[in-house]
């Protein structure tokens, strides 16, 4: 699905953190969003989630104004792993993802095989089907973190947007995570859009980059194309070598 923004601009009050943007995320890959802290990097995942109105401009899914499609088709259309998800107290894992297939369900709707297949996929796919009796608040923040994902994957859409979903999340399971957002993009066609902050690992699992800077974007492209020695002073002021990853032959980020 493609998703776009045209001359979209987005902030609080007077304050404008993205002006008037055009970006188009091509479907069928995955894209991460870069870029130093308060740059806009949630505020704009936050936009292409329909999660925060622009000031000016718009975003569209296949040509569709985001604004202006009925809540439930979107949302069969897209799932969103928010920065700081919240649940009710004492909700358990199986109930949480349970969650991700309201948009498939009518209100009256009985519970079926296929609801139940797609829960049971996404929690085994993040090593949570031991722990779906738990309660949210009895799991570290990694687990809880995994849960969350499973109910974004249980909802089963084409596009996956995720803001910094490998918060709390130790160096393996941060691979073990991308590494089955990359799985399945490659396997099903999922559209993934994350922000991250490991420069690295998102040259290493993703097709494609937006960099952003204090004043817009900086770069868009190819991880070799965006990740240069220029292009870090200008969005971080980091002084920093760029050298070929000797695993994956992706660009690897030395600080100088």
């Amino acid at each position: 699905m493609s998703l776009k923004t045209e001359r979209l601009t987005l902030g609080y009050g007077d304050r404008r953190v993205i002006e008037a943007l055009d970006l188009e995320i091509e479907a069928g890959r995955m894209t991460a969003i870069l870029g130093p802290n308060g740059c806009g990097k949630s505020t704009l995942l936050r936009a292409l989630a329909r999660l925060a109105a622009p000031m000016a401009g718009r975003v569209t899914l296949d040509g569709d104004d985001i604004h202006a499609t009925n809540t439930r088709a979107l949302a069969r259309r897209m799932a969103i792993l928010p920065q700081d998800p919240l649940a009710p107290d004492g909700v358990s894992v199986g109930d949480l993802v349970r969650r991700g297939r309201t948009p498939w369900r009518g209100f009256l709707s009985p519970w079926s095989d296929a609801d139940a297949r797609a829960c049971a996929d996404a929690l085994a796919a993040v090593a949570m089907t031991d722990l779906a009796e738990r309660t949210l608040n009895e799991l570290s923040g990694g687990q809880r973190q995994r849960a969350w994902l499973a109910l974004v994957l249980a909802q089963d859409t084409p596009l996956l947007l995720l803001d910094e979903p490998t918060t709390f999340l130790d160096l393996v399971h941060q691979l073990d995570l991308l590494s089955l957002l990359r799985k399945r993009n490659l396997e099903t066609g999922q559209t993934v859009v994350s922000v991250l902050h490991d420069l690295n690992l998102a040259a290493r699992f993703s097709d494609a980059l937006v960099l952003l800077g204090r004043s817009g974007i900086v770069a868009t492209g190819a991880p070799e194309a965006v990740l240069t020695s220029d292009n870090l002073k200008a969005a971080f002021g980091l002084s920093a070598r760029v050298d070929p990853d000797p695993v994956t032959g992706k660009p690897m980020v030395i600080p100088l």
